[in-house]
């Protein structure tokens, strides 16, 4: 790959009069002032192509200049570097230019010393603190987008390749999904583009080639925008109509998406008619479907329901003039610069018509994904987590449904009605049993479609489970779920430590005493009573470990707040631990070796991290398990319960035909669920097989297995 030609670098009379051009108002003095502040901080300092530095912070002014922003994004921009590779403090740009205008500068410093660090760092955490830093004002990100776009532009001069592939992964990965996010189309193909060109040499020059092969397209594109235009004029419309060819990236994307070759795609161009006004948008789409053939299922009104970056636009795909397929977006000229400038072109308009230099941009609904990405933030405490849900957040298509009154909630393609209830709020999330979709009731895993009418139906006594995170495909709902259950299993963890201390304390006739223990506590890791019962809850800390923090120290301590385990009989009632309340799957797993079902006789190991595994107290691995693990007696609580217990049977029986539909049948007679079935083996007279059964207990398990025996083809029925 070469080098792109340089081009010469805008100059300071240049620039202001570019910014006059648009906005008569611009501080010319201030921006004059920046200018030469710029050039003169960074002085002799020379980029990696050799440039003068300078020439870097003077493009990114002139790429936001394009984008007709105000004087305030130009000034961030001539220096928004001065902070990080100069001598000049936050107090300087503040006295000189402002407080606002230092703020800025000092946001984009911070995201900029994010990259510096993410060589080292891990990229989940930067992107973390990068969106914290840019969540409080827009404008820090639009002037960060446009300095990573020149940084692109320029990244063939970056020697180290390991680098170079580093920027254009996280251009791809954060910095093209944000500027799609915002509605900055034109940040975003560049973006990709560059980062594709970057990472995938051989498949972009493949492209380019191919494209270049292709000299008839733009003569194509020509001709088929005469013939739509003429369509347009002759229904009395006038229009602009603009044709192209997708952008390399899209080309590439869709190749590796429907796994065809390049001469199979049949839609590589695009067309924009931009009219006058809304009602004119369906006028030229009435016009164009009379005039062509529409292909089914492939029209959008984003008018109606913009996407939530602010996007507007009507999409239909169309065997067009010469019979070729082709993609047209039909928007009006402010829908067009909200297209390709997003959140610049919104505060442009709104300078039109509120004569404001900047409207926060929170303000729109058209920003509530900050809102949900910011939600996120806080629900989640692993990086890792916000990574993967912000990137959900910010891939998938979406889908428009409404709620009972009628309000749009935007969702990503293939969202069920759980994420419909978690988007409205997260306890109703929480608390939803099931929904009625136009009308008609449905699980909370149903997948929802465009136009769907969705009512979420709660219960108080509902919680999330851990089955939940397979119906969600939205970042929002899996952070909000995680919480819930990392809050209850730490809820858990408590309540099995303080049983496990309990016995602990009992079995070693120690006495109990708050006061003694919180300080002996002092300088240890841990902060509280709270914190030591969960540890021993996980199995991080041994109840052997802790019972030295019990050591009595000279204390005046009251005997009403003493409690004493030396009584005999208090040692027998509590010499087995309940694991009532305990939910499977959190703080206590059922081994998988043996199966243990309510009524069994069980005991527990608790392993480290992951609270107390329950064994049947035959299991032949419990032995082994107990040598380096504590050790725990178990008992089940002597109320009722809705939980089920998966149990495990191994059935042979006669190679008859029926015999496996009887054996099916007989179980479902007996109330029981079949969860698991598996053919282990398999001869001309006899057939082994290994089923998993969903029963209450203990008892409706043998009732299962005296029902099995009962049959004639059954040969043997034996529990695993």
């Amino acid at each position: 790959m070469k080098a792109a030609a340089s081009k010469p670098v805008i100059r300071q009379y240049e620039l202001v009069e570019k910014l006059k051009r648009y906005n008569p108002n611009t501080d010319e003095d201030l921006v004059n002032k920046a200018y030469v502040f710029c050039m003169k901080v960074h002085g002799q300092q020379l980029r990696e192509s050799g440039d003068p530095y300078f020439h870097h912070p003077l493009e990114v002014a002139n790429i936001l200049a394009d984008m007709r922003l105000d004087h305030y994004y130009i000034i961030t921009a001539l220096l928004h570097d001065t902070i990080e590779d100069t001598l000049t403090t936050y107090e300087e740009i503040e006295n000189l230019f402002g407080t606002e205008i230092a703020k800025l500068v000092n946001g984009v410093t911070k995201l900029s010393q994010l990259e510096l660090q993410s060589s080292s760092s891990p990229q989940a955490e930067n992107f973390r603190k990068l969106f914290l830093a840019m969540s409080d004002d827009l404008r820090i990100l639009l002037v960060k987008l446009a300095d990573r776009v020149h940084n692109m532009r320029t990244l063939y001069f970056v020697k180290d390749p390991e680098k170079r592939l580093r920027i254009a992964r996280e251009t791809l990965e954060i910095y093209a999904p944000l500027a799609s996010r915002i509605g900055t189309t034109k940040f975003k193909d560049e973006l990709q583009n560059y980062a594709f060109e970057h990472l995938h040499p051989e498949d972009y020059t493949s492209v380019m080639e191919q494209l270049a092969n292709m000299p008839q397209t733009q003569q194509l594109i020509e001709n088929i925008n005469n013939d739509i235009t003429k369509v347009l004029e002759d229904g009395s419309l006038k229009v602009q109509v603009f044709g192209r060819e997708k952008t390399p990236y899209s080309i590439w994307k869709k190749i590796q998406k429907r796994n065809i070759t390049f001469e199979q795609l049949s839609d590589l161009m695009a067309f924009r008619i931009v009219v006058t006004n809304l009602q004119e948008c369906y006028q030229a789409l009435g016009l164009i479907h009379s005039s062509y053939i529409m292909v089914p299922g492939r029209f959008k009104d984003y008018i109606s329901t913009p996407k939530t970056n602010g996007y507007q636009s009507l999409h239909t795909t169309l065997i067009g003039p010469y019979n070729q397929k082709i993609e047209i977006q039909i928007r009006t000229q402010e829908m067009h610069e909200i297209c390709e400038f997003g959140v610049a072109a919104h505060w442009h308009y709104k300078q039109k018509t509120k004569n404001k230099e900047y409207i926060n941009p929170h303000e729109g609904t058209q920003y509530s994904w900050v809102r949900n990405l910011l939600e996120i933030l806080e629900h989640t405490d692993n990086p890792d987590e916000f990574l993967e849900h912000t990137k959900l957040e910010m891939f998938n298509d979406q889908v428009f449904c409404f709620t009972p009154k009628g309000e749009v909630i935007a969702l990503p393609k293939h969202a069920s009605v759980l994420d419909f209830a978690y988007a409205i709020h997260g306890e109703v999330g929480n608390k939803a049993v099931s929904a009625k979709i136009n009308g008609k009731q449905v699980p909370l895993r149903t997948e929802l479609y465009n136009g769907d009418q969705v009512e979420i139906i709660t219960a108080k006594q509902q919680e999330p489970s851990l089955s939940w995170e397979k119906y969600v495909i939205t970042g929002k709902a899996k952070a909000q779920i995680r919480k819930f259950i990392r809050t209850k299993k730490s809820d858990q963890f408590l309540e099995l430590g303080k049983t496990l201390l309990t016995k602990a304390l009992q079995k070693e006739e120690c006495t109990f005493n708050e006061k003694i223990l919180l300080q002996n506590l002092k300088g240890s890791q841990y902060n509280n009573y709270e914190d030591i019962l969960i540890s021993i809850g996980e199995g991080t800390l041994s109840t052997k470990d802790v019972l030295k923090y019990f050591q009595p120290q000279v204390l005046a301590i009251p005997d009403d707040k003493i409690i004493k385990f030396k009584s005999k009989q208090n040692t027998e009632n509590l010499a087995k631990i309940s694991i009532k309340g305990l939910i499977p799957g959190m703080a206590i797993h059922y081994a998988g070796c043996c199966h243990p079902v309510l009524g069994d006789k069980i005991n527990g190991v608790v392993n480290t991290g992951t609270g107390i595994t329950v064994h049947k107290s035959s299991c032949q691995q419990l032995a082994a398990l107990s040598l380096n693990n504590e050790f725990l007696d178990l008992t089940w609580s002597n109320s009722d319960t809705d939980d089920t217990f998966i149990g495990r049977l191994k059935i042979t029986f006669v190679n008859k035909q029926g015999a496996l539909a009887l054996i099916t049948s007989t179980i479902s007679k007996c109330r029981a669920d079949i969860n698991n079935l598996k053919i282990i083996n398999r001869s001309t007279d006899f057939w082994e097989i290994i089923t998993d059964i969903s029963v209450q207990n203990k008892d409706q398990l043998q009732n299962v297995q005296a029902h099995l025996r009962s049959l004639n083809l059954v040969s043997q029925v034996d529990r695993q």
